[in-house]
């Protein structure tokens, strides 16, 4: 079985919600047309005061957005959520905080109005509940409508796009976690030997483009004889044991640590059965 990273992941999940809201908020103010992010419904709780430097990644700059999952199977964009009471009162607050303290970073932009928003009156923070209400339930007649109108297919492609994006955060995630913990690098092939050579040898020429120099190398390792490959593929074939002798142990590190996660399938004794494809499901019945 393999253990996953759920708190990881929940805590990245977390911060990256947060900070959606916060350069939304941002992006509006620089009069960009980026969507906003899902909103927590915890309307009065304050920006944390313990993470002072989570809004590092904030920038004044317009947030330029991707497609979203409707747009990119050929559908309009959905309805957008409505900002949570506090994001409101940051979007309301922040262009008059920016004005009067032009030099002010967005970093302690974000810790003054988080703190001028615990301190806030209470009939303000009525009233911004009332109107995020009011909004709420606009948007959700909106995308009532909205998802009506989508077909089977359409939805199950975006599900499967959904997927797809879940599949490659755990993949980025697992590379990373691999790195962290020294995995060892796998040796370069005979090929790459030679093309590495040839970068001392041969340099790349001042009028002549990287791609022709790697074409011009690259057909040169197709005539040289089997005999001047041997001296790189001999030295590619010793690395290559010695990097099986270090993953093994590596390896069997790892599991004794309990990071079966980072282990070849194929090494572990119970493998993990492998994740099904909800579109093959669905195929198949």
């Amino acid at each position: 079985m393999i253990f996953s990273t759920t708190m990881l992941s929940s805590r990245g999940s977390l911060f990256g919600s947060l900070m959606g809201k916060v350069r939304q908020v941002v992006a509006k103010d620089n009069g960009s047309t980026a969507r906003p992010q899902p909103a927590s419904s915890n309307d009065h709780r304050p920006f944390p005061s313990n993470r002072p430097l989570a809004a590092a990644g904030i920038s004044n700059s317009p947030v330029t957005q991707s497609k979203t999952l409707e747009e990119q199977v050929g559908l309009p964009p959905r309805p957008k959520k409505p900002l949570t009471p506090y994001f409101r009162f940051m979007r309301d607050q922040r262009p008059k905080l920016i004005a009067a303290n032009p030099k002010l970073s967005t970093i302690d932009a974000v810790r003054q109005l988080s703190k001028s928003w615990s301190e806030a009156d209470v009939k303000l923070k009525e009233r911004l509940q009332t109107e995020y209400k009011k909004d709420q339930q606009i948007y959700l007649e909106q995308r009532t409508k909205y998802d009506a109108t989508l077909t089977d297919e359409q939805r199950a492609e975006i599900k499967q796009l959904k997927q797809d994006i879940v599949e490659a955060k755990e993949r980025r995630q697992l590379r990373k976690r691999v790195k962290e913990l020294g995995r060892p690098k796998k040796p370069a092939s005979a090929f790459l030997r030679f093309i590495a050579s040839e970068r001392t040898n041969t340099p790349q020429g001042a009028q002549q483009t990287y791609r022709d120099w790697h074409q011009k190398t690259t057909a040169k390792w197709t005539r040289i004889s089997d005999s001047e490959k041997e001296v790189y593929m001999q030295e590619s074939r010793k690395e290559l044991e010695m990097y099986r002798k270090a993953i093994s142990v590596w390896e069997e590190k790892m599991i004794r640590l309990g990071h079966i996660d980072v282990v070849r399938h194929g090494n572990l004794i119970d493998p993990p059965e492998p994740k099904p494809r909800k579109t093959q499901a669905a195929k198949e019945k």
